[in-house]
């Protein structure tokens, strides 16, 4: 009877502990597609503040109910996320799709744990960090309007972004410009770390885990085309290049019916003559 009883509870606790190391490293693939793009452990500030020992600084409470509604919060006018705002150059944190308070919770207890580590695995980004390079340029171009396709088949970064160096037509509306999104972001590392996971909505449905940008081919260039169009023009005004599209399409629209009345009037003098003659 007591090895029955003993070995049921080597059994339970193996299951215990086995479930343990299953949500463990899940709350790290949590923070790993959902936080590191904006932060590290013990690694320096990216686009979001460095969050080792993050409970020194604030409640856990508090934590939680930002990490849930950071937009909420924001909008309360809370003089913490006040802060935090204005450290980040004034760029929001983006609600997480699906977080609760219990996946807060999970993902604080991780970074609790990580903050403990001499070395936390998320002390560092997933894309070197490394110096501008002009030869990359010239790739990121490509690569930003789609005439280099992307590894994972995703859609360029021009159907949706501007950048002040592709004209005053180049580049969709749907999404922010993108010239000045190296200073915005806080440098190129966490703009590489942002590219290398976008938070956003609308870039993860675009871009998820298995279509992740290639940090040394894609990511690196990208940055450095964006690096360099920072540093040879301004962002782009979106009022100047709206009328000169309105000014293009009247002009095009307006050619368009010129040439149609040119055509079809031969064709109604063809079909007049053929009536008059043939009564004749």
């Amino acid at each position: 009877m007591r090895t029955r009883v003993a070995a049921a509870l080597v059994t339970v606790l193996s299951l215990a502990a086995a479930a343990g190391e299953a949500r463990a490293d899940g709350d790290a693939d949590d923070f790993k597609t959902s936080c590191a793009n904006c932060h590290t452990i013990g690694g320096g500030r990216l686009v979001g503040p460095d969050l080792k020992d993050v409970e020194k600084r604030k409640d856990r409470a508090w934590l939680v109910g930002f990490v849930t509604d950071p937009t909420g919060v924001l909008a309360s006018g809370d003089p913490y996320a006040q802060k935090l705002l204005a450290e980040a150059n004034r760029v929001p944190m983006t609600p997480i799709a699906g977080m609760n308070a219990k996946r807060a919770g999970q993902l604080l207890d991780l970074v609790a744990a990580e903050s403990k580590l001499e070395k936390s695995r998320f002390a560092g980004g997933a894309v070197p960090d490394r110096a501008f390079d002009a030869k990359n340029v010239p790739v990121g171009r490509d690569l930003y309007t789609g005439a280099a396709g992307l590894k994972g088949d995703g859609p360029a970064c021009i159907g949706c972004h501007r950048v002040g160096d592709t004209g005053a037509l180049g580049g969709g509306r749907l999404a922010p410009d993108l010239t000045d999104a190296v200073a915005r972001l806080g440098g190129r590392k966490a703009l590489s770390a942002w590219l290398s996971a976008p938070p956003t909505p609308t870039m993860k449905r675009l871009f998820p885990f298995e279509k992740a940008l290639d940090p040394e081919r894609e990511i690196l260039p990208l940055v450095d085309f964006l690096q360099d169009a920072a540093a040879r023009h301004a962002p782009s005004e979106r009022a100047p290049a709206r009328v000169a599209f309105v000014l293009l399409a009247l002009g095009l629209a307006g050619a368009l019916l010129v040439g149609m009345e040119i055509a079809w009037r031969r064709r109604f003098r063809g079909v007049r003559e053929t009536l008059v003659k043939e009564p004749s």
